[in-house]
């Protein structure tokens, strides 16, 4: 019996795992891009480690720490050491409540999940990827874009872009939900088009290089959030939220930038540089575009999830994962994911 996984973000690398776990003989990811993750990207520059996408999880929240456990990592989970938040309300840093903190940066948790802090990885948040792609040595397979799914004698046929395809016996979709909405609405499930209409926000991260000594203010707490943002819309001490992010003597802050036109790097240092003093220009910069970042989900978006997969059940063994239906956290993404390969091992046993 064979499950294609599609998508090699971290939900379809948890689904191919966790049906490797389940005894499910013959399992392939088939991920587009030429590296698996996802929105979440480390990179090692100068001995700093610098997050493109998502630099933590919430620490009360079981699925990465378990999943770290497992795949032989569990000591590399490290925690917050900097805690609050401060606003920037274009005059000063004021103190900020950490659950109003988490509402304007879109964080969806619980005032008692943001006050546990966070957790991250001592290599940075590629670090689960990594083991997972490694425990999956050949599984997953990249440059492999699905561009069209169809049903056939109770089983998969899945078209590739490029002329190759695919037969399987069950199928997880770990895509987001508007790559997902068009398979699904191609093979006749009604709803998959509301799936298609689930926002993505754009956003641009940007991280910073500096020596301890161009900062002139005290950098308090692990950043701050700006109240009428223009410019910049947060700020993330790197190096002081978790251990290890820069070497001595060096600071490394990460800036949220909404999309422009302009350069963001010289935005950001122009910004922070009015905010926490900085003298002189930064040792270096790294830029990073998600025209399509986070999912925001609108007014009745579990209904239309559930009626979804309430229709899935009726066809071959088929799920779909990831941050574009049950959350948009790493740790809901790898909730997502497994679920989802649990879900298909099952049905493969009957």
């Amino acid at each position: 019996m064979k499950v294609i996984v599609v998508g090699a973000g971290i939900a379809g690398l948890a689904a191919a795992w966790e049906l490797v776990r389940a005894g499910v003989g013959d399992v392939t990811v088939l991920e587009s891009e030429r590296r698996a993750g996802g929105v979440i990207v480390t990179e090692h520059v100068q001995e700093f480690i610098v997050e493109g996408g998502p630099d933590g999880f919430l620490a009360g929240e079981p699925e990465l720490p378990a999943l770290a456990t497992e795949l032989g990592i569990a000591d590399r989970v490290v925690n917050q050491q900097a805690r609050g938040t401060a606003l920037w309300n274009g005059r000063e840093l004021a103190p900020l409540d950490e659950g109003r903190a988490a509402a304007l940066l879109g964080i969806d948790a619980t005032k008692a999940d943001v006050a546990a802090g966070f957790r991250s990885f001592a290599g940075g948040m590629a670090e689960p990827v990594a083991a997972l792609v490694q425990r999956l040595a050949g599984v997953v397979r990249f440059a492999q874009g699905v561009a069209g799914l169809v049903s056939k004698r109770k089983r998969w046929h899945l078209a590739i872009t490029g002329g190759s395809a695919h037969d399987a016996d069950g199928v997880v979709l770990a895509l987001p939900a508007y790559a997902a909405g068009r398979l699904l609405e191609a093979i006749g499930v009604a709803h998959g088009r509301a799936l298609g209409e689930v926002v993505y926000v754009p956003s641009i991260t940007v991280s910073l290089a500096y020596r301890d000594a161009q900062i002139t203010k005290p950098l308090q707490g692990s950043g701050f959030v700006v109240e009428s943002p223009e410019q910049i819309r947060a700020c993330t001490y790197a190096s002081s939220k978790f251990h290890g992010r820069a070497p001595a003597g060096h600071v490394l802050l990460r800036a949220y930038l909404p999309p422009t036109d302009d350069d963001p790097a010289k935005i950001a240092h122009t910004q922070l540089a009015i905010i926490l003093g900085i003298r002189g220009e930064p040792l270096w910069s790294r830029v990073f575009y998600w025209n399509r970042g986070l999912p925001r989900y609108r007014l009745g978006h579990r209904d239309h999830v559930a009626e979804v997969r309430h229709r899935l059940a009726r066809l071959p063994p088929l799920a779909i994962a990831g941050a574009g239906y049950d959350g948009a956290g790493v740790s809901a993404c790898v909730r997502s994911g497994r679920d989802a390969g649990r879900l298909i091992s099952r049905l493969m046993a009957r």
